[in-house]
């Protein structure tokens, strides 16, 4: 059987209060409709199509190569919604999976299971359910006395009697996909809302004689809609304790798993140690063995075997095998910290590669740079790679000697095994050995003292 996905998305979201259309809010680093058909592309589609309108080219931005699109130019509804992928699905044979694209926590699991069980049962229709502890703004699901379901009745038409329901409508369904097309062209906007709902061919297929079902999950937690900030907080929760625990999984110890935020797309290898209050975003990729403490914040990086990061942040950037940084250091983008090299505390490097076994042990700035491996950089080095206009570039070689204050104005070269004395302002290049000295000679000036106006002051004296 023809498996298709229906996924709505053209909602605005107004309840979130934001310039954000409402799909394209970020659940763990990811918007909410990317975890949605990425879960769907899991159970291997013949097609997926996407229904946009608000934000529209937004939305086809973020799932570019994903999904086909349909344009809902008024939202009147999820059956009106469902009903302008007529075009693209209405003649072919198969069933079809309809998922809104504000409910991230779905898993391919699940999925799978509706699909399989909808088609064991031979079923027109089959409502995915799940037992809510508040049902409040759900609709709730009606079935006759052999437990049939006969229809979905939504939280602002449901009598008293029905709003006592527990069992709620997750808004996932599958149909079949010409009994659905042909459904929909038959319901009607008669109810609170003035909508046209998705749930009503339920009843339409029900009495055309068709068999309708229901698959409850196990997890409610999984239907959780995101339509303000309260739930898009508690669908950040969940997933980060899913991704968490895949990754305890997988071999990497987390030593307060509830304040680790680790985006979905991260990948870390066993027997890397996590501390608390530790944020890992984007696409960052951890190898084995290394120890990221508390308070660091990585964007973005790619770090080797046995790599320490202790409170600091990095960008986009890269630290090979036994490297290490901080504390309370940055790693700007395109940074290159290469095998053993030491990236100290309070250390800002920007665009610059610190080679093999190099050292940068604090209170300095690297930008635009190049330095060879064996370097040592002084304390308070600045490397001046600005001028107000452009930015140049500084090479220091092999094993050279950097001494504390110094401070390098691009563009200028230090050759390998060349010094640079303490407090020296470098402008031009330095050769291979040579000690480089730009500084003003010490002069000291006998009873200065005498010259202030407590020089004859007795503590003075």
């Amino acid at each position: 059987m023809k498996k298709f996905v229906v996924i709505l998305a053209a909602g605005k979201g107004t309840r979130m209060k934001s310039k954000l259309y409402k799909v394209l809010h970020q659940v763990c680093g990811k918007a909410m409709v990317e975890h949605v058909v990425e879960a769907a592309q899991a159970i291997d589609p013949d097609q997926i199509v996407t229904v946009v309108g608000n934000g529209a080219e937004e939305v086809k931005k973020t799932l570019k190569g994903k999904s086909d699109f349909v344009l809902q130019k008024k939202q009147l509804g999820t059956g009106d919604a469902v009903l302008t992928a007529e075009k693209l699905l209405a003649s072919k044979s198969g069933a079809t999976l309809v998922i809104t694209g504000d409910t991230p926590l779905f898993t391919s699991k699940t999925f799978q299971k509706l699909f399989d069980y909808h088609q064991k049962k031979g079923n027109a229709a089959t409502v995915l359910t799940a037992q809510a502890p508040d049902p409040y703004g759900y609709g709730r699901i009606i079935r006759d006395e052999q437990d049939n379901v006969l229809r979905i009745v939504e939280q602002k038409d449901a009598s008293p009697e029905e709003l006592t329901i527990k069992e709620i409508n997750t808004g996932v369904f599958c149909f079949d996909n010409e009994q659905l097309f042909a459904a929909l062209k038959q319901v009607g906007n008669h109810n609170a809302q003035g909508e046209y709902y998705l749930t009503d061919v339920l009843e339409i297929l029900r009495n055309k004689g068709q068999r309708i079902g229901a698959y409850k999950t196990r997890d409610f937690s999984e239907s959780i809609g995101v339509n303000d900030r309260i739930a898009l907080a508690q669908a950040n929760k969940i997933m980060q304790k899913r991704i968490n625990a895949k990754h305890m999984r997988n071999g990497v110890t987390f030593v307060d798993p509830d304040t680790a935020y680790i985006d979905a797309d991260v990948k870390i290898a066993s027997d890397t140690q996590i501390e608390g209050n530790v944020v890992i975003k984007g696409q960052t990729e951890i190898g084995s063995n290394c120890l990221i403490t508390a308070g660091s914040r990585i964007i973005d990086a790619k770090l080797g075997n046995h790599v320490t990061v202790t409170s600091s942040t990095i960008e986009q950037s890269e630290m090979e095998d036994h490297s290490d940084v901080g504390p309370n250091s940055h790693l700007r983008p395109q940074s290159l910290i290469r095998a053993g090299a030491h990236i100290g505390n309070f250390v800002e490097v920007k665009s610059a590669e610190i080679g093999n076994n190099s050292k940068v042990g604090h209170l300095t700035y690297v930008g635009d740079a190049t330095l060879g491996k064996e370097v040592n950089v002084g304390c308070g080095t600045i490397f001046a790679n600005y001028d107000g206009v452009q930015k140049d570039h500084i090479n220091v070689g092999d094993r050279s000697f950097i001494g504390s204050g110094a401070t390098l104005v691009a563009p200028v070269n230090v050759a390998d095994h060349a010094f640079v004395a303490a407090d020296s302002t470098i402008t031009k290049d330095v050769a291979r050995h040579e000690l480089a000295i730009a500084r003003g000679r010490q002069v000291n000036k006998p009873d200065y003292w005498q010259k202030l106006p407590l020089a004859n002051d007795p503590q003075w004296k």
